[in-house]
């Protein structure tokens, strides 16, 4: 079972020279050699705003990680309750 694995494991390795060689010529003629500078510019922006997003996470976190707790003070309330006023007539006849 394992020997299986290591197996499948190693038929997903990393292209050696010759591969790299055919890769590099297959985007060639697909791409053309004007667009691959712009395509590499693109990925070089797009990789860089992801850090800068990670980074801000990242930042975001740890600043909140270091902020001190507040701890909520205890309020006071005072109910007042309606005195109950009678109102009562007399009359003498």
């Amino acid at each position: 079972m394992f020997s299986h694995f290591l197996q499948c494991l190693f038929l997903l390795s990393a292209p050696g020279g010759s591969e790299w060689i055919l890769i590099i010529l297959a985007v060639l003629i697909l791409f053309g050699g004007k667009k691959i500078p712009e395509f590499m510019r693109g990925l070089g922006r797009g990789m860089r705003e992801f850090n800068d997003a990670k980074n801000n996470v990242k930042k975001e976190f740890e600043d909140g990680m270091n902020e001190p707790r507040e701890t909520p003070t205890p309020t006071v309330t005072t109910t007042t309750t309606p005195t109950a006023t009678t109102n009562t007539t007399t009359t003498n006849p």
